[in-house]
């Protein structure tokens, strides 16, 4: 979707319950919770048997919880930067992970490219990141000079020590762009510092849009050591390894729950709407489950790219509600600017899921979209390798030197059995077609700094 126009929830007169999102006090404030590498079983509301999350299961099912929602890239740097830009993440010039060894990294986010709080700004928001950036290193791609008012957080790829928060060694923790060293487990300090935010945010009258992003349960798995006592002791014959993931994610359960105690407290959950994802399947090796799926974490298979979406806005979203329309992280964009009314401009690829949340009818599935990931070491090259889907049908490699595979995802959803291309030759190349299309159009983006920079 790259057609060029000015969007705003505002001059297309959208009314919620009937009240105008006219006035800037009216307006909602907005939560982006965005985890690390959850399995798409890893929630007790989505059939995880062996784990509990009473919290997030109560943003999934207390408003609509979708069953067929994507990220954009089985990895995060990509996803991160289609949830911010509304973009295919390519398109941005971010086909792979950001990372500290320039031999190492592969991506390198666009000097164009047009983050969600810089046209937030255009409706009266506030925008706040608290935890894992991973959309650069150094300027000028840090969160404060991509529009965001306030950053504590993270600016790398994961940590060595979810304690020490070193990567290779460096401090990547921030305030703002002065360098922190706090005490304390990361997912703990992103919830405290989330908390924090809101309870200054409770005094001031513009709206706000919070992007919480914790680095759990990523890699390593890391637990405080009274949570995989408490799970080993309800999971009779739970593996080690499965234990500390699942502790993990139940650690990380409790601190949103204590994020969204303190909404209740300062009497902002009434117009806050609170939307739940992560940025890529769970990575198999570390215990995660990606329930009925195939693949993982850095697949092109359901498994690496299927994930949790949830939505809550009390009183505007019906609870309890489950939608299988297609959706991905790219498609937040357009959908927030619709409801608070921010202007834009450029042309994206998402589309505004609005009509989906507030229970009315909506095609979703289509247009066609497209997944990339570069990476290096001997398994990829510093190749790409891609999936592209319309409607049913799906188009992926899973190594830039594999075959190409052709899945009819609705009669087939965990991928075991390719169709002949040769029975579908029209619709297999119809979608080949529009992925190398697509492959022309992102040559012409850096993903690398360099002269062209």
């Amino acid at each position: 979707m790259k057609t060029k126009y000015i969007h705003t929830a505002l001059s297309a007169g959208l009314f919620i319950s009937g009240s105008c999102l006219a006035q800037t006090s009216d307006k909602p404030n907005v939560i982006c919770i965005l985890v690390d590498d959850l399995g798409y079983g890893d929630l007790s509301c989505q059939g995880g048997n062996d784990i509990r999350t009473p919290n997030i299961d109560r943003i999934m099912n207390e408003g609509v919880r979708f069953t067929n929602f994507h990220a954009n890239c089985p990895v995060s740097s990509p996803s991160r930067a289609a949830l911010l830009t509304g973009r295919f993440p390519d398109l941005v010039g971010v086909p792979g992970v950001i990372r500290t060894d320039p031999q190492d990294s592969w991506g390198y986010l666009s000097l164009n490219a047009v983050l969600l709080p810089q046209v937030l700004k255009s409706a009266g928001y506030e925008s706040a990141i608290i935890g894992k950036w991973h959309l650069g290193l150094e300027s000028p791609n840090t969160p404060n000079e991509k529009g965001f008012d306030y950053f504590k957080g993270f600016l790398g790829d994961m940590m060595d020590d979810y304690y020490t928060h070193l990567r290779w060694g460096n401090n990547y923790m921030r305030l703002n762009n002065e360098i922190i060293d706090p005490e304390g487990h990361a997912t703990d300090l992103f919830s405290d510092w989330a908390i924090d935010y809101l309870n200054q945010r409770k005094e001031q009258d513009n709206p706000f849009f919070l992007y919480l992003a914790y680095n759990a349960p990523h890699t390593p798995i890391q637990p405080p050591q009274e949570w995989v006592d408490k799970v080993k002791k309800r999971e009779s014959g739970i593996s080690d390894k499965r234990a500390k993931i699942v502790a993990l994610i139940e650690h990380l359960d409790a601190g949103i729950a204590r994020v969204w105690d303190a909404l209740e407290k300062n009497g902002q959950l009434d117009n806050t709407i609170v939307i739940f994802t992560s940025d890529n399947g769970g990575q198999e090796d570390a215990g995660a489950n990606n329930g009925i799926f195939r693949g993982a974490k850095q697949d092109m298979y359901e498994g690496g790219i299927r994930v949790a979406g949830g939505f809550y806005w009390k009183g505007k979203i019906e609870a309890g509600r489950k939608s299988d329309n297609f959706a991905m992280l790219s498609d937040l964009f357009p959908t927030i600017c619709e409801i608070t009314g921010a202007r834009y401009t450029h042309p994206i690829d998402g589309i505004s899921i609005l009509p989906t949340l507030l229970g009315k009818k909506q095609v979703t599935d289509d247009r066609t979209v497209h997944w990339v990931r570069r990476e290096g070491n001997m398994w990829y090259g510093g190749m790409a390798y891609y999936a592209t889907r319309k409607g049913n049908y799906k188009i992926l490699q899973n190594t830039p030197w594999e075959p190409v595979q052709f899945f009819n995802i609705t009669e087939d959803p965990t991928e075991r059995r390719p169709l002949d291309q040769k029975q579908h030759q029209s619709l297999y190349e119809s979608l080949f077609r529009s992925q190398m299309e697509h492959i022309r159009q992102a040559g012409s983006i850096p993903w690398q700094k360099g002269s062209d920079f």
